[in-house]
């Protein structure tokens, strides 16, 4: 069975113990960097033609590690941890021991037949083989092997030490289990592990070179400067100036070649590609002025060719919807996803476009259907099934899977979706990854509603749909809590019916630095549900003090503790059987709220907003029901959008320096 959160998966093979890396050249370092730093205990050659290569190799990766120490990234014991077992070679036969060989050389299928069959020659049987190739199809590159079967495509993404997205190409002769290994192993050590098909360029690669070709077709009408400045509305960085920051000019008349060769002339690389070797253009938040005539038609080329290529992927099933708009996001540096452009350009506009661009551009692929049955059903979050409970993963990995609007919408669709199922036990939300269950709510509109508490207590109200049919919920639901739960996450995870943590979690409500305070339920839910751990709370949401798993669950917060993911799933999915339908309501009525302890002068936070959280507590203790106290909640949140620390601390925040609330209060 395949699921969609790889963490779920069973992988039959162990974690690699030896990995030789082949290019040392400028992304093979950055993958050992990666394997390195995620697997301290990894042996790892990198192997080059060149000893003098090795050399410069050994000293980047060095240089990243120190690098990380000195901004506080990375302890020391860890940074020497990378570096052990650390070499280079010349020689393949040093990599005569190693369980996984991953290549990097030049874009070259000559060159890679002949590296594989001498790496074949000397690994192991079972010895996982892999290329990073950004564009040439699996099928071609392990033709020759004996046992292709333990082969495949691993495509990183600059810098591959940093970016998280790794396309896994599972082709036709590749053994579902190797697939299924790699997309364990690299969730497992903070990859996005995105499954594609072997076609040519695979699934993101087609999406920006494509974009880059367009972009370069385009300069007999505007200049690079112009179009970079255009495509600001879609990208973070233009066209141009990556592909001045990637040296990308003879990347893109490969790959475009490729793609011409395979599925017709239309995809020919623009033949400018072969004479500049930099463009003129302006860096990331830079604009020049264009004409609007210009303007508007660079926007409508530049989205053209990108749902062209969006609808095509979608269509030949190269890869899935959400992956595509998260791989865009993460991988290619696009400010939305090309599918949620789509949604929020609208059926009429996206139309029109894709028959401009059809006639500039005749050949290029079109919808095949309708615009709206290209939409994923979720965005945001993984469903599936184990033993009759539904697991639902926040998928929001380049946000730690913090909340928004729409993944919240996500969660509460799939519940009610599903609550009225007789086969249907209950739910688990967990995170995806090992670091974050949710590290809290975005800001999204609040910075707007600084001064309107009334405004702002709405919006609390709006954050709080999820919640509210949590409270209500005929079937139970777990929190699996796979690492930090902070703000928003952990008052999402405390409206759940039970909660299991693994070890290494742990929760906070850091609202109070910011001079603001949890105004969904965290002022009420903990004092109603396990009223000897409100000292402790009374510590969370005046001094942003961290609770760990372990001391959650002394004092009956967190039901239950797990060693690693699966420990973690079985112990949640359990607690749901356990549950048999009849998940434990929060009581109506009064609770007895302890006195807060003084506050900490040193903390340098709001007394202000110390204050607010003290009044909201009490208040909220005294209200005959768990709506009254609610409500007090969110009034409370309004009252705090309008004071000068709310102003301070979020300003502070988003210019990411330290607030000072001295002369806020």
């Amino acid at each position: 069975m395949t699921y969609a959160n790889p963490l779920l998966e069973h992988p039959t093979r162990a974690a690699p113990r030896h990995v030789g890396v082949i290019g040392a050249g400028s992304i093979g370092p950055d993958i050992a960097y990666y394997l390195k730093s995620a697997l301290p205990g990894l042996k790892l050659t990198l192997i080059d033609i060149r000893q003098d290569a090795i050399d410069a190799a050994l000293e980047r990766l060095k240089g990243y590690a120190d690098k990380a120490v000195a901004r506080g990234k990375m302890k020391a014991e860890e940074a020497r941890a990378a570096q052990d077992g650390l070499v280079g070679s010349t020689d393949y036969a040093a990599l005569a021991d190693c369980d996984w060989v991953l290549e990097a050389a030049t874009e070259d299928l000559a060159l890679k037949r002949r590296i594989f069959a001498d790496v074949e020659s000397r690994v192991a049987a079972d010895a996982v083989i892999t290329s990073n190739t950004s564009s040439l199809p699996a099928a071609r590159i392990f033709a020759e092997l004996k046992r292709p079967e333990r082969a495949t495509v691993t495509h990183f993404f600059a810098p591959a030490w940093r970016n998280p997205a790794v396309e896994v190409i599972a082709w036709e002769r590749a053994d579902p289990a190797l697939v299924a290994w790699l997309r364990h192993l690299f969730a497992a050590t903070g990859k996005l592990p995105l499954v594609t098909t072997d076609a040519p360029c695979f699934m993101l690669d087609r999406v920006f070179d494509n974009w880059c070709n367009d972009a370069a077709l385009l300069l007999a009408e505007a200049t690079a400067a112009e179009i970079d400045s255009v495509a600001g509305e879609f990208v973070h960085a233009g066209p141009f100036f990556v592909l001045n920051l990637a040296h990308g000019n003879p990347i893109i008349t490969e790959t475009n070649t490729l793609q011409a060769a395979e599925e017709g002339a239309h995809y020919t690389p623009a033949p400018i590609f072969r004479s500049v070797d930099r463009w003129l253009t302006v860096k990331p938040g830079q604009t020049v002025a264009v004409d609007p005539a210009v303007a508007t038609n660079v926007r409508d080329r530049m989205l053209g060719v990108l749902l062209s290529q969006t609808v095509d992927i979608l269509d030949r099933g190269i890869g899935g919807a959400a992956d595509l708009d998260l791989g865009c996001r993460v991988a290619l540096g696009f400010k939305r996803g090309p599918l949620e452009i789509m949604r929020d350009a609208g059926d009429a506009e996206c139309e029109r476009v894709l028959a401009r661009f059809a006639q500039v551009r005749p050949g290029m692929p079109g919808a095949t259907r309708a615009l709206a049955s290209y939409q994923p059903a979720e965005r945001h979050v993984l469903v599936d099934d184990i033993d009759g409970v539904k697991i639902i993963t926040l998928r929001r990995p380049e946000a730690l899977n913090a909340l928004h609007d729409e993944m919240t919408d996500e969660i509460l669709a799939v519940i009610r979706r599903f609550e009225g199922d007789p086969k249907v036990a209950g739910f688990v939300i967990v995170g995806y990854g090992t670091k974050a269950f949710c590290a809290g709510a975005d800001i999204g509109r609040f910075p707007s509603l600084l001064g309107d508490a009334g405004a702002a207590a709405q919006y609390a109200r709006d954050c709080s749909r999820l919640l509210v049919h949590l409270d209500a919920c005929a079937k139970p639901v777990v929190a699996a809590l796979n690492g930090m739960a902070l703000g928003g996450g952990f008052e999402l995870a405390m409206r759940c019916h039970a909660l299991v943590a693994d070890q290494s979690a742990w929760m906070q409500l850091p609202e109070v630095t910011l001079g603001i305070l949890p105004g969904i339920g965290a002022m009420v839910v903990p004092y109603r549900r396990w009223p000897a751990a409100a000292a402790t709370f009374h510590r969370m949401l005046t001094g942003a003090e961290k609770l760990t798993a372990r001391r959650a669950h002394e004092q009956g917060v967190v039901d239950a503790l797990a060693d690693g993911y699966d420990d973690l799933i079985a112990k949640a999915v359990a607690r749901v059987h356990a549950m048999k339908g009849k998940p434990a309501r929060i009581a109506d009525g009064a609770v007895a709220i302890p006195p807060f302890e003084a506050p900490d002068a040193a903390r340098k936070l709001s007394a202000k907003v110390i204050g607010l959280i003290e009044t909201a507590v009490t208040q909220a203790g005294a209200a005959p029901t768990l709506a009254a106290a609610l409500e007090i909640g969110y009034r409370a949140f309004g009252d705090v959008a309008c004071s000068a620390a709310a102003r301070e601390g979020i300003d502070a925040f988003m210019t990411r320096r330290k607030p000072d609330f001295g002369a806020t209060g």
